[in-house]
């Protein structure tokens, strides 16, 4: 599955989907190089999650899949 969107079951506030890695082709200094590249998709309840703290949320994962030895300090 390359990416969907997970539905919430109460009383569950937040659900995160994780699509499959694939690979894509992206320029980089004038350069094309292949890339592996993954959808995440969070689904949130809004009348309990503030949007923005979802997305903060979603920017931190983001940085710890990209950076794992950022966990460790």
């Amino acid at each position: 599955v390359h990416e969907f969107s997970a539905i919430i079951n109460p009383p569950q506030s937040g659900i995160l989907a994780v699509g499959e890695i694939y690979e894509e082709l992206k320029l980089v200094n004038d350069k094309t190089v292949s890339v592996k590249m993954i959808n995440l998709v969070l689904s949130v309840d809004h009348r309990v999650v503030d949007g923005a703290i979802a997305a903060s949320f979603l920017n931190k994962v983001k940085f710890f899949i990209e950076n794992p030895l950022g966990m460790l300090i």
